[in-house]
């Protein structure tokens, strides 16, 4: 018996709704005769009054009109801007509350996805959940011919005009306030996305969390820029620890944030901050965590999922700058960290040397070309790291994973579900997922990092 299918609600129309579920990017979930309608800031338990916003066959999007009766764990956003911004998408949870759903989260991708029966832990928190940012990319535009810089409205390319962020870095916002001044001040063109027109698309700052430098890094649709020197006079003025201003040139049409060229306009070309007591030369382009006090948290769970005791080799994957090759490096006999972003790879030798650590090798390369490289020369690993982009690992990397069949896999991942799938492949495969530690790296965000440990049965 074919069961009938529900209706397409109409644009506009207003709904009671029960919220029984969260979705993975925090929307609430509710029925609407048998439709299932997401909810933007809604939570469990609560009932609202919404109004449908778009429909489709399967499902329909809504937004809140008035909760008729809220969560005991709702709470007042801390910040002004709460409402309108993409950046933050929980505020409105309290922290446990927020905790509570990244475990749920986690523990629904592994089953749904992954069919992992395993342990999953509570996710570990922050005791100040705030001002933890230690990079941030600002897009930049003009609205009736005034200088907009913030970040994107939730869903959107409409760029919230922001004084503050919470989340961040203090010293971030007052670089933010001096390079919109200065854009101002000094009418520098900016770029629009539509015309593929204009000079100054974002602004991206990176901190040193322990050192307290500055990184001011100008994206842009070419190579001259105006008033430079104005510049690095307001930002010297006003910015303790203000170090480098680099030009980053991307004149593609692309909404990727960065080119490949970086100039240096005043400095040098990096920064350095420190990851308990191992020292980090930080570039334009490099990955670092951009929560600090979360990565120590992160990286001491995955130094125990490894398991090392001074014999083993290790391969780390998607290594970056070498900020977990450098920790495998103080506990293991031999690591070979592989990385394709080629500047990358020359600030994780230099970080090795200015530790003075000699017992670890970098590669560039794609970890899916270098991997199958790896296994043919016959370099056996006991224990192999991953810690891949949100897409996951490619097909080809956990093949070679599986050939070269190491003792561990500790999985570090910022998608459960890509991790979900790649656990499934390895379990497929002679591997048993022993336990995962959701970790709260992104807080008011609906993000999570996990770490996992991986045994070969």
């Amino acid at each position: 018996m074919k069961h009938k299918t529900a209706s397409r609600l109409a644009i506009d129309s207003e709904h009671e709704i029960l919220i029984e579920r969260m979705a993975h990017e925090g929307q609430g979930i509710g029925k609407i005769n048998g439709l299932k309608i997401f909810v933007e800031g809604a939570m469990i338990g609560e009932k609202c009054r919404v109004k449908i916003t778009k429909s489709k066959k399967h499902y329909a999007i809504a937004k809140i009109i008035e909760i008729l009766k809220p969560s005991l764990d709702r709470i007042t956003p801390k910040c002004m801007y709460a409402n309108q911004c993409g950046g933050c998408h929980l505020q409105y949870m309290s922290y446990e509350a927020q905790l509570s759903f990244k475990t749920s989260k986690v523990k629904d991708s592994l089953k749904r996805i992954g069919h992992i029966d395993t342990e999953v832990y509570e996710t570990l928190g922050m005791v100040e959940p705030w001002h933890y940012r230690n990079k941030s990319q600002y897009p930049v535009g003009r609205r009736n011919n005034n200088v907009v810089l913030g970040f994107y409205e939730n869903r959107s390319h409409d760029i919230v005009d922001l004084e503050n962020c919470l989340i961040q870095h203090s010293l971030i916002d007052k670089v933010m306030l001096t390079v919109k001044d200065w854009l101002e001040q000094y009418h520098i063109s900016i770029y629009n996305e539509l015309s593929h027109e204009g000079l100054i698309r974002h602004v991206v700052i990176k901190v040193g969390y322990k050192t307290g430098v500055v990184m001011a890094i100008l994206v842009a649709n070419g190579k001259e820029i105006p008033f430079i020197d104005r510049l690095v006079k307001m930002l010297g003025s006003k910015i303790q620890g203000f170090k480098c201003l680099i030009l980053n040139v991307n004149t593609k049409k692309t909404n990727v944030i960065m080119g490949e060229e970086n100039i240096v306009l005043y400095g040098r070309t990096y920064i350095y901050d420190y990851i308990g007591d191992v020292k980090f030369r930080i570039s334009p382009l490099s990955f670092f965590q951009v929560n600090s006090i979360q990565m120590e948290a992160l990286y001491k769970k995955t130094l125990e999922y490894a398991g090392l005791t001074g014999s083993e080799t290790v391969i780390d994957l998607y290594c970056g700058i070498g900020t977990i090759s450098l920790f495998l490096a103080k506990k293991a006999k031999r690591v070979y960290g592989i990385e394709v972003v080629s500047q990358a790879i020359d600030d994780a030798r230099i970080n090795a040397e200015i530790n003075g650590i000699d017992n670890v090798g970098f590669i560039e390369g794609a970890a899916e070309k270098v991997m199958p490289k790896i296994a043919e020369r016959g370099i056996k690993p006991d224990v192999i790291v991953v810690d891949p982009p949100r897409r996951g690992c490619d097909e080809k990397t956990l093949e070679a994973i599986a050939r070269v069949s190491p003792d561990r896999v500790v999985y570090v991942s910022c998608n459960p579900a890509t991790l979900a799938r790649d656990l499934r492949y390895l379990e497929d495969r002679g591997y048993k997922t022993e336990e995962v530690q959701p970790v709260d790296m992104f807080p008011q965000t609906h993000h999570v990092e996990c770490v996992i440990e991986i045994q070969k049965v």
